[in-house]
Formats: C-alpha cells, structure tokens, sequence
C-alpha cells in the first residue's frame, strides 16, 4: 500500500520498538472464586473473567516495572543509546506516590538526563496512544530526535486484591503489567495518523470510592475501588462499542485505508465482548486482531503496548504491515487511535 502523509511538511516520527514485562507467575481465577460473592453485577459481559492474570508484589514499584520492561531495548539498541533519549513520557495507574510522579525516578534508573519528561495522568487505556501522540508533536516542535513512552498498570494487585474487593465481581478481570515503546524522528516505522479525542461528558462516570464517607486519603474504614453503577455500566458498554471503532475508522479514512484491510488490529483489552465487536466493526477476522485477555486480564494502558510486544515476539508483524492501534479510556472521556507502517526491528 502506498500511504501519503497528510502533514507533509513536517517531518516523520517512527515507532521503531516495543517491549513489555508481565510480573510474577500466571494467577488463576481459583484465586478469587473461594472469595466470589453471589451478585447481579457479576453477570454482566463487562466482568467475565479471563483464565489468568498477573499481580505486582507488594514491595514492587511502577518504576521498578519500566525498569523492566525496558531491559529488551537496551538489549537491541544499547544502553548509550537508550540513557540518550531526548523525551520521556511514563503513565501510571496507580501512581506509588500521589504527589511525585514516576519520570524522573525512571530517568535516573536509566542513567537518562532528558530534556522533556512528562508524566501524563489522563488518557487511560489509551494512554500508549495519547503518549505518541504527544511524543510525535514534541519531537516535530523542537529538535529532539528521540522519545521513550511507558504506560503501567500495576493496580490489580493492590487494589483488586483487598479484603473487601477480591470478592466483588469486577475483581478477577484487571492484570499487571508495563509496556514501552521507543519513537524515532526517521521514517522507518512511520506513524501514519493519529486521533485522540476528549469527551468531558463522560468524566463523571468512573469513581474511585472507599464505599462510605471516607476520602482514600484519610484514616478509616472502607477499601478503595474503582466503582460504577449498574445503569453507568451500560451505558459504558454502548460508547466502548462505539469510540474504538470510531477513531480507528477515522485514521483509516485519512490514511486511505479500508478497516477490513488493516494487517493488525491492536486495542485495549478489557473483556471478550467487547474484542469481539470491536473487530466485527471493522469487518476484520479475529487473527488479526490479536488478544491477550485471557492471559493477562485487562491490562489498562498496558495491553496496546503488552500486545503488540507478543505480537513482536512471536514473528507475526511483517515489517511494511500497517498496524492499527485503538482504545477508550476509562467511562469513555478519552478515545484515542493510531497507525503505524511497521518497520523491521532489532
């Protein structure tokens, strides 16, 4: 296929690699079932539960993830090279101090001085999108040649795995996880287009809640989760369903692309149903739209980057094939899609 950049004058921006680490060993759903409580919500599409997930431990930073999950490039480019990058960009669910963000301790584990680090809170499992987004705009607007983004979830473990809400239904379905990417200012791997689109309106229906009176900051009683309504869970459903496809078909259209053409899918993983729609929208089989659900859970902003790596991995991306990335964030306030022309890596 022969693709034409919409932006010609400014110049290429690359995802040239990807790598991801997954903690500990595989937990099974057996863990969380002699804890299941009997509840309506537990029959909903939105929290059938994959076969396995991974859990952080408890001593285990976010740093210490992307420490990690970095050492696969190091290993391909070179530790030099990787202190050397000019950008980093980390996000992380669960940030391990509220009030510090991840950047800059990332930076001097990586032996990094980087002219820009951002941690970047919003965008939720489209944060890896929203992250290349904002790596490629840098990199045009100034003179910095290279970008290193880290998306992590490590809230499985801590949150979902506490007294009082391992036994609830959403629990067995988030996982562990950290992927990175590595961009470059070439045209090796170019980044096609990208689309990432806000939708305030729908800010207000995801909560973290401790189930009483009691903010998660202050002493008490009460666990903190992330919480929606039955009725809130529909409707999220409906616009999941909707703003992957959505954004993705957009890209599609300003690269020239039909949907039922693009060589690999990769999205958000956050249950079966909604895999399975988002590849029926497009008109694409299930091959290629690759799936790590069932051996990692939800992964949050780290399934794009988590699956692409398997994918990576597994010899299944052919360099020259377009590689179309999607997710939604959180209730869905944030959508956000990408295409890469991938480029031969190692």
């Amino acid at each position: 296929m022969d693709f034409t950049d919409p932006e010609l004058a400014l110049p290429p921006v690359s995802l040239v690699d990807v790598a991801s680490y997954l903690p500990g060993d595989p937990v099974g759903t057996e863990y969380f079932t002699r804890f299941s409580r009997s509840e309506r919500m537990a029959k909903n599409v939105m929290f059938r539960a994959p076969r396995a997930r991974h859990h952080i431990g408890r001593d285990e930073t976010a740093v210490d993830m992307v420490e990690r999950a970095v050492q696969p490039l190091i290993e391909r480019h070179g530790r030099e090279y990787i202190s050397s990058i000019d950008i980093l960009l980390t996000h992380t669910q669960l940030p391990d101090n509220p009030v510090l963000g991840a950047g800059p301790e990332v930076a001097r584990r990586l032996g990094m001085r980087p002219r820009h680090v951002i941690d970047v809170h919003n965008g939720g499992c489209a944060a890896f999108v929203h992250m290349m987004s904002l790596a490629r705009d840098l990199m045009r607007a100034t003179d910095a040649r290279t970008a290193l983004i880290a998306a992590t979830q490590n809230c499985a473990g801590p949150v979902f795995t506490q007294s009082e809400i391992r036994g609830k239904a959403q629990a067995p379905v988030p996982g562990d996880g950290c992927g990175v990417g590595l961009l470059v200012k070439d045209n090796s791997a170019p980044i096609l287009d990208v689309e990432c689109r806000t939708y305030p309106e729908f800010a207000g229906d995801m909560d973290f809640s401790t189930g009483s009176e009691r903010k998660y900051w202050e002493p008490g009683e009460g666990q903190g989760c992330v919480t929606f309504s039955e009725s809130k869970i529909t409707k999220v459903f409906a616009r999941g369903n909707r703003l992957v496809p959505e954004v993705a078909l957009a890209v599609c259209d300003r690269i020239g692309v039909k949907g039922r053409d693009i060589d690999t899918f990769v999205t958000n993983q956050p249950n079966r149903l909604f895999l399975r729609n988002w590849h029926d929208a497009l008109e694409l089989p299930a091959e290629r739209h690759p799936d790590t659900f069932d051996e990692c859970g939800n992964l949050f902003a780290a399934a794009i980057p988590v699956t692409l790596d398997t994918e990576q991995r597994a010899g299944r991306l052919r360099p020259g094939s377009v590689v179309l990335l999607s997710a939604f964030a959180h209730a869905g306030d944030f959508a956000g899609a990408a295409a890469v022309r991938w480029g031969a890596v190692g």
